[in-house]
């Protein structure tokens, strides 16, 4: 991508306003909290201490708003108290500007680093940072320095205090990821009965399995809808794939699939029934024809095999998601369960039911507390902390722009040299797009916010009251409009400021111009940092390829493992295993949506190469996924060459994966061997059809990274062109 399209792309992002669900009732309490401690500090204090502590009890209720898991009042309580440290310490520094910009540089590079220790904790302290060079002018003595942060403390305290007085929706997040996770594979099943092998992403199963960590506090206290449904909507996902693909039994047209189209459907109407009754705390009404279709008399008697294994494991799991879902009056709708096959399977043994609303099958998964995750952030600071590291790169840059931003300000003769380093620390993110189009977002809703504050005092010209009501106004619309896009943030926090200083004393001409020119400055210095010392991930995409493919292949392993001895315990390698490979998808998603962003050219990797090769890992994940669905239980006959091939496997993905990154074209002859000497043997033939499906979509890895290598190797010799059919879906369809 050209720098010109770059340019206007993320020019274009930064001023969309997006459509979302608005909270009125949490901007309301925001700015609630917000007055109370303007009002209690201008009585107590005057005007210069309730703009700083304005600064504390606004900066803890935008902490309260951001993707995070962990209990709101610790977010509010932590950014007024940050923001009180960094107050202090930086007015204790203010009068000897070179021990101030030494100060600064220090707390820039920390609050740069911090967002390896995830975004909202890197939120929080460049927003420090910013608001720091602000509130450092306000205080006149060492003393009135000590009572501003003393009241930034308060106003994390009392955002902290509405929020457990006044709960809005409490465990509304929660609610709505684990509704998420089902609504998602309700959708899974509908595509499937049109496309039997269509893709999943499991993103909300990810973004679930987050918000079930809980603190000790959270677990003591978390609803009992919210406990169990999500491993159980784990194990349904394999299910649906299972039941639907024809690789696994059933024929592409016929009574059998017309009977899975049904069970499919039904499947999807119980799982979006259970996703309202989590998402709004009510109980299940269950659609009367999805029971039906699972009690239907005939289909022991049109699907045999796995496909009846299936459908007898999702009845199951139904049942189970229902009742946990609320549904305990409706269970007996599904408890008579699908009726019995032909044969064999009279006597196949059932899943093992689960009751997560009385004992959970498994102890709830642990979030820290708050002072827990101080050594684990820095930890987590630590290991980023290398010359290579994209994080580190932002911190450098971040360090180097705020200093100069301040620096320049300060020189100029414009008053108020503040505002080019706090608007550079707050448009800058680790990522090219991000910065770029806050910056765009931040100038034009500045210019939009301070126009519009500016004309307001022209024409009221207001006293502090009411500049004190005008700065709590701007702020509820800045909560409210929060999620909406930047340009509308941007341009109710410049309105913010200016009331806020303005009820402080000063005059909107002693701000208002020079604060243009300086935002002005200061976007166009994050932007000139990035440009110089950027962090590309265009380069790297080849190494984010090679890490999904590293963890996507233990995965299958660990599955073909569990085969190959089913007396031992491999249920929890193949979810580990499984678990590792979604954070690697994840981040190779995150990397190309960030790379296609980026105006550089590919290295040796197009996005063609690129796309085929994420379709060729995802389908090693699927047919993984569709052996996991019909994991063996103990006392089941081992398959030897199962294990032989996961051998195979796992050291083959290891080895593809250190040759890709070294940019040749990865061979799986181990694999090829593994399979020759298991078609001589007599096994189960779906475990071997699905082993040739494994091979076949490592062949067309292979395949799509051919054409994004240079002729020749790293060791000088022509790559060998493996054999295979170049299509795994192909296979599964024959």
């Amino acid at each position: 991508m050209s720098w010109r399209r770059a340019l206007k792309d993320t020019a274009r992002s930064g001023i969309a306003v997006e459509k979302k669900r608005l909270e009125p009732l949490i901007a309301v309490r925001g700015a609630a909290g917000l007055a109370i401690v303007i009002a209690l500090s201008l009585w107590l204090f005057g005007p210069a201490a309730a703009a700083s502590s304005a600064f504390g009890a606004f900066q803890a209720a935008i902490a309260t708003f951001q993707r995070s898991w962990r209990p709101r009042p610790e977010l509010a309580i932590a950014s007024g108290t940050s923001l009180a440290v960094s107050t202090f310490l930086g007015y204790l520094t203010i009068s000897k500007e070179p021990l101030f910009l030494a100060l600064l540089v220090v707390w820039a590079f920390a609050a740069g680093m911090s967002w390896a220790a995830g975004p909202t904790i890197g939120l929080i302290a460049s927003s420090n940072v910013a608001i720091m060079l602000v509130t450092v002018t306000l205080p006149t003595s060492v003393a009135q320095a000590a009572g501003h942060a003393a009241m930034m403390i308060v106003g994390g305290l009392v955002q902290a205090a509405l929020i457990v007085l006044f709960p809005v929706r409490r465990w509304g997040a929660h609610r709505d990821a684990l509704a998420d996770a089902l609504a998602a594979e309700a959708d899974y099943a509908r595509r499937l009965r049109h496309d039997p092998v269509a893709s999943f992403d499991p993103q909300p199963l990810m973004e679930a399995r987050n918000a079930a960590a809980v603190t000790p506090r959270q677990a003591r206290r978390r609803p009992a809808e919210l406990h169990g449904a999500r491993g159980i909507a784990e194990r349904i996902r394999p299910v649906l794939a299972s039941l639907a693909d024809p690789a696994m039994g059933v024929p592409a047209e016929g009574p059998a699939r017309d009977r899975v189209r049904e069970l499919l459907a039904s499947a999807a109407a119980l799982l979006d029934a259970a996703a309202h009754a989590i998402r709004h705390g009510e109980p299940v009404s269950t659609p009367p024809a999805a029971l039906a279709t699972f009690r239907t008399p005939d289909t022991g008697s049109i699907l045999t095999g796995a496909p009846y294994r299936a459908m007898t494991r999702l009845n199951t799991l139904l049942q189970d998601v229902v009742e946990t879902a609320g549904g305990a009056p409706q269970e007996s709708a599904l408890q008579g369960g699908a009726p019995k096959g032909r044969g064999e399977l009279r006597d196949q043994p059932q899943p093992t039911r689960t009751r997560p609303r009385t004992a959970p099958h498994h102890p709830p998964r642990r979030r820290p507390t708050f002072l827990a995750l101080i050594p684990k952030a820095l930890k987590a600071m630590r290991s980023e902390l290398h010359r290579g590291s994209p994080i580190t790169r932002h911190a450098t840059r971040v360090s180097a722009v705020a200093a100069t931003g301040y620096i320049l300000g300060t020189w100029l003769p414009l008053g108020h040299g503040y505002w080019a380093p706090l608007t550079s620390v707050m448009v800058m993110r680790p990522d090219f797009s991000q910065t770029y189009s806050r910056a765009v977002a931040r100038l034009a809703g500045t210019v939009i916010g301070v126009a519009v504050a500016t004309g307001v005092v022209q024409a009221a010209t207001p006293g502090t009251l009411q500049s004190g009501t005008l700065a709590v106004a701007s702020a509820a619309l800045m909560y409210l409009l929060m999620r909406t896009g930047q340009f509308a943030t941007q341009a109710c926090i410049a309105a913010y400021v200016v009331f806020l200083l303005g009820m402080g004393g000063e005059e909107w001409t002693q701000t208002v111009p020079e604060r243009v020119l300086l935002t002005l400055m200061g976007g166009f210095l994050a932007m000139l940092a990035y440009a110089v010392y950027p962090a590309w991930e265009t380069p790297r995409l080849r190494t984010r390829l090679a890490d999904w493919l590293a963890a996507q292949g233990p995965y299958a392993a660990a599955v073909f493992g569990s085969y190959a001895d089913p007396s031992a315990s491999n249920a929890p390698d193949v979810r580990g295993a499984l678990l590792t490979a979604r954070t690697a998808r994840a981040a190779w998603h995150a990397a190309v949506a960030r790379a296609t962003a980026e105006p550089v050219r590919h290295r040796g990797l197009s996005r063609t190469a690129a796309d085929d090769a994420e379709d060729a890992l995802a389908q090693l994940g699927r047919v993984a996924m569709l052996l996991e669905a019909h994991l063996p239980e103990r006392g089941a006959t081992p398959v030897p060459p199962a294990a032989r091939f996961a051998d195979a496997l796992r050291e083959s993905t290891h080895k593809g994966a250190k040759a890709i990154r070294e940019r040749r074209v990865p061979t799986w002859d181990a694999v090829r061997e593994a399979l020759d000497a298991w078609e001589t043997e007599d096994t189960d033939k779906v475990l071997r059809n699905t082993a040739t499906l494994v091979l076949d979509t490592l062949t067309e890895l292979s395949e799509a990274l051919d054409t994004a290598v240079p002729p020749m190797t790293l060791d000088g010799t022509a790559p060998e062109k493996p054999d295979g059919p170049r299509n795994p879906k192909d296979s599964a369809t024959r």
